[in-house]
């Protein structure tokens, strides 16, 4: 993709989130309460992978817009391999893919002169189509998590904070993490007005843990109300949302006095939210590696 192409597709999709922000509406926080599909991340029908970053608010806001049934997606081409197609009219919906590749010319002028080759970014946009918009797909391809009640105590979620055998502390009137001393500190559930807000302030806390030096290493030196501060936050709203989305507990804004922060920062530069998006990822990627090694040592046993 040229790099004109490039930003226009940074500029889109940042502009798109900046006139959800203007109007309330958090793209990681979307309104499920009128959505048809149940609260997870989207995932790939045919290889079964999860998408991430930036796709993850993508595809959350077209399941919303459309009020289709179902987190799951294929290409035009996934769906054939299925034994299924797209139906006649259908419109599909614009995700990204960035990666990074070396040019046979730089890999030629690196071993010329001894130098290692620099490796050029790229993004490219494919379009996906939603199972709901298929037909004659296997019922394999239209599975989706399945819901969960938002009852005081949730198992798996009280799990996962077990498993990452953080230094977690319950107490006090206040949520946060301390970088320094590498600990996080929530109140009790009562104290929450919601009891299901105790985890979803509880994942935005681990998810600026997992930027400790000594884990995904993010800059977690800002202050309040500097730009790095608010580019944190946005990290640890997303990945908030996307480990609850992952428990099947529907994702909601912790922080809404930070909106103004945000959009200064997206204003400012149209690949913010893509980095952000990608960091969020990450982060919940680290979180839920937990779940799943514990899950595994308890087949084990």
């Amino acid at each position: 993709m040229t790099e004109s192409r490039r930003e226009s597709v940074y500029q889109e999709v940042t502009e798109r989130i900046i006139a959800d922000l203007e109007q309330g509406r958090v793209p990681w926080a979307q309104p499920w309460g009128r959505a048809k599909a149940g609260v997870g991340l989207p995932r790939n029908a045919g290889s079964g992978r999860p998408y991430s970053g930036i796709n993850i608010l993508i595809l959350w806001g077209a399941v919303i817009e459309r009020g289709y049934s179902s987190q799951n997606w294929l290409t035009f081409r996934q769906a054939l391999a299925l034994g299924g197609h797209v139906r006649k009219g259908e419109r599909g919906v614009a995700v990204v893919y960035a990666d990074r590749f070396t040019p046979k010319d730089e890999k030629a002028r690196a071993e010329a002169e001894g130098d290692e080759p620099r490796a050029v970014p790229f993004l490219k946009r494919f379009t996906v189509f939603n199972v709901a918009q298929c037909d004659d797909l296997p019922e394999a391809a239209r599975e989706g998590a399945e819901p969960l009640p938002e009852s005081e105590v949730v198992p798996r979620a009280e799990a996962l904070i077990a498993a990452t055998g953080a230094d977690f502390r319950i107490g006090g009137e206040r949520a946060f993490y301390v970088p320094a001393a590498d600990y996080i500190q929530v109140p009790p559930q009562p104290a929450f007005f919601e009891p299901i807000n105790y985890y979803r302030t509880c994942f935005h806390e681990f998810g600026h843990w997992t930027g400790h030096a000594s884990r995904l290493a993010r800059d977690l030196s800002g202050s309040f109300g500097c730009k790095t501060y608010a580019r944190e936050e946005l990290v640890a709203e997303m990945a908030s949302a996307f480990v609850c989305a992952s428990l099947s507990i529907t994702p909601t804004v912790r922080h809404a006095d930070y909106i103004g922060s945000w959009l200064e920062v997206l204003r400012e530069d149209n690949r913010a939210i893509f980095r952000a998006a990608s960091h969020a990822s990450k982060a919940a990627d680290f979180l839920l590696t937990f779940r799943e090694e514990a899950e595994g040592r308890e087949v084990a046993a």
